[in-house]
């Protein structure tokens, strides 16, 4: 799997196994793993093959100031990939129990997607872990009435056997991954290039790379962030791409309207789909180093 110029995989273990990162240890970024440099911990999203390449194209940006951590979550690319039956509180105890493992004190984290939502959940149990978030496309797909499982794809992942068929025939290959980026991921499909296609293909070809990814299309992951939102404390940040399938900006501007305490910036970007960090990295660097300004900024007046 693709791993940038200059960063080396480490492991920590878990309650559902070892959980893989990759963090900036080599030349040119050995200087970033100083004492007092901060951590910056990148959390990618899912789908079928998602992994920590998504956010390869931005967290190098920040290698020079910063010690990156970005992780292959549980299920997922390098990690451990246990058969079993995924529920959301899964991956919110994994994040739970890798970041003190990883950073000391409050994190500085970056999330995207579903994994955004856990995070939040995450940092409602635990609000000591965080210092802010920036969180993209952050819902848990059964917002204001919308209902990710309400459709035939997501059915028919649900039915023995054929959902096996499905991942390896329809999922865990270069069409299967390449449709799925073009189709529902990007906002333009001549974004997507063979780099990426092959990346994801590697993680959802890991042996039981299905489980985690099954259990994402068949909605057992979902729930409703509305439920949760209200009790978060940490300054945050969301990005939501206009074309976004199944959960569009208006879920994501309620959401923010519901606590303008802690969500401090709601930015909807009209170009980009699910994943503007692979769309349009350069873009998505811009706004991340914008808006970590804003939240340092609230988080140093908290603290005063």
């Amino acid at each position: 799997m693709f791993i940038p110029k200059g960063f080396v995989q480490e492991a920590v273990p878990t309650t559902l196994g070892e959980m893989v990162y990759y963090t900036n240890k080599a030349e040119p970024w050995q200087n970033a793993q100083s004492a007092t440099a901060p951590t910056l911990v990148f959390l990618h999203g899912f789908g079928g093959g998602s992994s920590a390449y998504e956010w390869s194209k931005v967290y190098p940006a920040f290698a020079s100031e910063f010690r990156i951590i970005a992780p292959d979550l549980i299920g997922w690319g390098r990690s451990a990939h246990p058969e079993r039956k995924y529920i959301p509180e899964d991956f919110i105890t994994a994040i739970l129990e890798f970041l003190p493992q990883v950073s000391e004190g409050p994190t500085r984290v970056i999330a995207s997607a579903l994994t955004a939502a856990f995070v939040i959940r995450a940092a409602i149990a635990r609000p000591e872990l965080f210092r802010w978030l920036i969180l993209t496309t952050a819902a848990g797909l059964l917002e204001f009435n919308n209902n990710y499982r309400d459709n035939f794809f997501t059915q028919l992942a649900g039915t023995p056997v054929i959902d096996q068929f499905l991942y390896k025939a329809g999922v865990a290959t270069s069409f299967g991954i390449r449709s799925f980026l073009e189709q529902r991921q990007f906002a333009q499909s001549d974004r997507v290039y063979s780099e990426m296609v092959e990346a994801y293909l590697q993680s959802a070809q890991q042996p039981n790379a299905e489980y985690a990814a099954l259990a994402f299309v068949r909605g057992d992951l979902c729930f409703d962030l509305t439920e949760y939102i209200e009790q978060l404390t940490i300054p945050t940040a969301m990005i939501w791409g206009r074309s976004t399938e199944y959960t569009g900006p208006e879920v994501g501007s309620r959401l923010a309207k519901m606590n303008p305490q802690a969500i401090r910036i709601f930015y909807q970007w009209d170009d980009v789909g699910f994943t503007p960090q692979l769309e349009l990295p350069a873009v998505t660097i811009g706004l991340l180093r914008r808006f970590m300004t804003e939240l340092e900024q609230v988080s140093l007046q908290s603290e005063g």
